[in-house]
């Protein structure tokens, strides 16, 4: 038996505070740019047929009871009750809570408060700029005061996040712009952005990343699944390689979110930068009944110190829910078999399941 006390998600986002009916429901379970094929629904994926198995039974319900039936108990107990039984019977314990996404989401104190956990902030570089655009009139103030507000970001959350690769690609110039080359993409960006426009210069980008790097704190970069639209192949993690080396040695850690389907990719990385880290979560609340063999490929190449467990959850609970449950059920069939072939021991195997589900994420976020 390989157990997991304790869990540190260390990438996800707040739940959703309203209702939901059935379609809204279902357009959480999967990214896509359209509906599901005739006759279908969302549920009809990997991380639906896992909501239906290990959900039901914290609202009540048996395991892969029908989706109707599912949401009508759902909404029998009320969006709030809902969400505390199945944020509690996540098993995990500490939150790191992406705060940069628009909509009407609980943020680190509700996801404490609701889940009996512990919650910290991440904060996400692209909005956080575009909030100080919104404010700041001239280039000069606008440096000025993202200056500030990142320097009072670091100061009160665990880490930054990028999404870089979902707004431009992975494959931008690995070094920092210079200032001039800032000052110009600042004054164009400022003369034509529409308030509340989202940010997509390569210079920007750049320059958020090495502002964050010079800070000290974590920063996880977006990589593989992203958004509906992107193109996948800008997002592999493979293109970050000059990067990671232009930021090794400058006392950074560098996390690779996500990854699938470039799980293995992210994992050399892992392997061959000491600051380099890869994340498991997309990979499996994606894969659901195959989330097995995509962890066991991921430990093929990435030391295990290097690994972290996340749900990388939005919206749904219940998304909290199955990431804790399939990473959980993954780790113990991955390293129980190891153990019942005599390849690992079983003090290395609980030793190694401790460092992914808590330990690794506890060490690089400075949680204690």
């Amino acid at each position: 038996m390989i157990e997991t006390p304790s869990l540190v998600d260390q990438y996800c986002h707040g739940v959703l505070r309203t209702e939901l009916g059935l379609g809204t429901f279902e357009a959480h379970l999967a990214r896509s740019e359209g509906p599901p094929a005739p006759g279908t629904t969302f549920f009809d994926t990997q991380t639906g047929f896992a909501v239906r198995r290990w959900c039901p039974p914290l609202l009540g319900l048996e395991p892969h009871c029908p989706p109707a039936r599912y949401l009508a108990r759902r909404r029998e107990l009320g969006v709030l009750e809902s969400g505390r039984r199945l944020l509690r019977g996540s098993g995990i314990t500490t939150y790191l809570v992406d705060t940069g996404l628009p909509g009407d989401l609980t943020g680190p104190r509700e996801m404490a408060s609701t889940g009996d956990a512990d919650a910290h902030e991440i904060v996400r570089l692209e909005l956080l700029a575009e909030q100080v655009a919104d404010t700041s009139g001239t280039v000069e103030s606008f440096l000025a005061n993202l200056a500030e507000s990142m320097h009072a970001a670091a100061e009160n959350a665990v880490a930054f996040t990028s999404v870089a690769g979902v707004r431009h690609g992975l494959a931008f110039a690995p070094e920092p712009p210079g200032p001039g080359e800032v000052r110009g993409a600042v004054g164009r960006w400022l003369a034509h952005r529409p308030v509340g426009g989202a940010l997509t210069d390569p210079v920007l980008l750049r320059h958020l990343l090495w502002i964050a790097v010079a800070s000290g704190r974590p920063l996880q970069l977006h990589a593989g699944l992203g958004e509906p639209g992107l193109r996948i192949d800008a997002t592999d993690p493979v293109l970050l390689t000059d990067f990671a080396r232009s930021t090794a040695g400058l006392g950074t850690d560098l996390v690779l979110l996500h990854g699938y389907p470039y799980h293995r990719h992210a994992a050399h990385l892992a392997g061959v930068f000491p600051h380099v880290y890869a994340d498991l979560g997309a990979e499996l609340v994606r894969t659901g009944a195959r989330a097995t063999a995509v962890l066991a490929e991921v430990l093929e190449l990435a030391p295990f110190g290097k690994l972290l467990f996340s749900s990388g959850a939005h919206g749904l609970p219940e998304l909290h829910v199955v990431g804790a449950r399939l990473f959980r059920e993954a780790l113990a069939r991955v390293l129980g078999t190891w153990v019942a072939e005599g390849a690992w021991s079983l003090t290395d195997a609980q030793r190694v399941a401790g460092l992914i589900a808590a330990g690794n994420a506890r060490r690089v976020y400075g949680l204690g």
